[in-house]
């Protein structure tokens, strides 16, 4: 009872390590991004890929008011999983950032500085009393001197940056897919099938409805952002075979 009882303190005390050199509401965090629908991010040599597992709670909801990919400045991307409303602050600071810059530089901001930049803005909620840590995690893809480069940030406020990757939930066996199929040579559009084929094969589902699916393209050569229409999913989905059918959408309301 008196080692439960420790380990509840050091579970109310962001600030507080515990014995072992833990901090485990920065642990929790991480656990609630594990709770969030997956998010994925490829980099390929044409440009970055960012894909995301949106499907809604309910056919009420309109699919537009799921939010998992956003615009954070012409050549900039951001993926989320985890707590949506973390994200969002989160974003709303990269949007921030990413301006200031072009003001007071005269150019885009670099996706490395971006992200680091970001990174020290969660960190601080690591060690701030009376704070607690934001609950998710996000892929920062984007062109940095004409070169395509994703990030990862952590609830704990440490950046890494990867050639492919995914967050959220299932992300073992989506990165195992991932580094089986992964090549740096491939183009844009084999990057979107890639990751489309990650989340069909770690989904329950046969094949995929594109209404559930966010996807985004940030191209090298025109260091521009575009998000993919529910009509341009589709037509990607039916060329690759992963459209889910009406007989599977049947067979699942039964």
């Amino acid at each position: 009872m008196q080692g439960q009882a420790q380990q509840q303190a050091y579970d109310r005390g962001i600030t507080i390590f515990s014995p072992d050199g833990r901090l485990y509401q920065v642990e929790y965090a991480r656990e609630a991004v594990k709770r969030g629908t997956a998010s994925i991010g490829i980099r390929t040599a044409e440009g970055v890929i960012l894909a995301a597992d949106k499907r809604s709670r309910s056919p009420l909801m309109e699919p537009e008011s799921v939010e998992k990919i956003h615009k954070a400045d012409e050549h900039i991307g951001v993926a989320s999983a985890g707590h949506v409303a973390d994200a969002r602050q989160l974003i709303d600071f990269a949007r921030r950032e990413s301006q200031v810059n072009r003001l007071r530089y005269g150019e885009p901001i670099g996706i490395e500085t971006l992200t680091k930049t970001i990174t020290d803005h969660i960190q601080q909620y690591t060690q701030i009393g009376g704070a607690r840590p934001f609950g998710v995690a996000l892929i920062i893809g984007g062109i940095e001197d004409g070169e395509p480069r994703i990030f990862e940030t952590d609830p704990s406020g440490t950046p890494y940056e990867w050639k492919a990757l995914s967050i959220g939930a299932n992300r073992a066996d989506i990165r195992e897919y991932l580094e089986e199929q992964y090549d740096e040579e491939m183009s844009l559009e084999d990057g979107i099938a890639l990751a489309l084929e990650a989340l069909e094969d770690a989904s329950s589902d046969d094949g995929l409805e594109p209404t559930g699916l966010g996807v985004a393209t940030i191209n090298a050569e025109t260091e521009t952002y575009h998000e993919h229409s529910v009509e341009e999913l589709e037509e990607i989905l039916e060329t690759h075979g992963l459209l889910a059918t009406d007989e599977d959408e049947e067979s699942d309301d039964e």
